[in-house]
């Protein structure tokens, strides 16, 4: 894997995804029909979870109109402290909810009294981290999760509930709707250490649509 200009390269000839591919037949044949996968890095801690609180349950297009809107009151200084400086009023008027002024605000305090560490986060391990995130009110053990992959690069985090690596894991290993998330847990065996790289590849299953296009990965 390679970071640069703020994306992540997961190349099917890494050895890290070599190794993953040995060990799971079905997830060789993925990575070969997909190739190389190229996604965005969130950098910015703060930013990103504030992202992630204001996408909680509404469209990615309804989210970016209220960051966009966010950051025009703030004058693209989108930080803790300046979001502090707003009343919850001004914070509604951007299209916040309530509960979601709240949970910017939590998270604001946290970071402004240094009870949340931004900056000490790449020191510690995921578990840890997980903990962390959320004592935050309103940020959940999936969206701590997905912070680890998006905002820190960890290429070791399985996100078992998350819905589009279970789709992903349903059409690849072709299982019960009912059995998707436990077929996750019974690989974690064999993706042990590149949870991430497998889950990228599930989710690019979704991403490209490939179940309604093929019935199985022998029909590539």
């Amino acid at each position: 894997m390679r970071c640069k200009m703020e994306k992540l390269t997961i190349k099917a000839d890494d050895p890290a995804v070599l190794e993953l591919c040995e060990a799971d037949p079905l997830m060789k044949e993925l990575v070969a029909c997909i190739g190389n996968v190229e996604f965005t890095l969130r950098p910015d801690y703060f930013l990103s979870l504030v992202r992630s609180i204001i996408g909680q349950q509404i469209s990615v297009q309804a989210a970016a109109a209220i960051f966009m809107r966010l950051e025009t009151l703030l004058e693209q200084q989108v930080t803790a402290g300046g979001i502090l400086g707003k009343s919850d009023e001004e914070l509604r008027n951007v299209g916040l909810s309530k509960r979601k002024v709240v949970y910017i605000k939590d998270l604001s305090e946290k970071v402004v009294q240094g009870v949340i560490d931004l900056s000490g986060l790449d020191d510690l391990d995921n578990a840890a981290i997980i903990k962390l995130l959320t004592s935050i009110k309103g940020i959940g053990k999936w969206t701590a999760e997905m912070f680890l992959i998006f905002s820190l690069g960890r290429m070791n985090v399985l996100a078992l509930d998350d819905i589009g690596i279970q789709r992903g894991a349903k059409w690849l290993y072709q299982v019960d709707q009912s059995e998707r998330r436990a077929v996750l847990v019974e690989k974690a065996a064999l993706w042990d250490p590149h949870f991430t790289i497998a889950s990228i590849y599930l989710w690019e299953v979704v991403h490209l649509d490939l179940m309604s296009n093929y019935d199985s990965i022998e029909d590539m």
